[in-house]
């Protein structure tokens, strides 16, 4: 680095990279993710073909390759979800109060 350049702009993230993008909706794209992640998980340990895993999850193949690459426009959570069970597994949902020290309220996925 030249001694005109300055040191780089550093910014930590808010652990949303959506909402660090400025996103309206970045708990929700959060949380497809979040989804995503575990039905690809699953699919990946029972190696499926893709078509396989169209007919467990009942959409067509072009759709699993969609959601292998996580783009995920037009799946809402709750197909997600469904899928998830189609998978089966369970899919919980616990709603708490959010904690004084967070000035949001979040979303949380987790996965066994």
């Amino acid at each position: 680095m030249s001694k005109t350049e300055k040191d780089p702009i550093v910014t930590r993230s808010s652990g949303n990279v959506f909402a660090d993008l400025g996103f309206a909706d970045a708990e929700e794209r959060k949380t497809k993710v979040r989804l995503a992640y575990a039905i690809n998980q699953i699919l990946e340990r029972r190696c499926l073909p893709q078509a396989e895993a169209a007919r467990h999850l009942g959409i067509n193949q072009p759709k699993v390759s969609a959601l292998a690459n996580y783009r995920l426009e037009g799946l809402s959570v709750e197909r997600l979800m469904h899928f998830l069970n189609a998978l089966g597994r369970d899919v919980e949902i616990v709603i708490r109060i959010k904690p004084r020290s967070r000035r949001a309220a979040r979303t949380f996925v987790t996965a066994d």
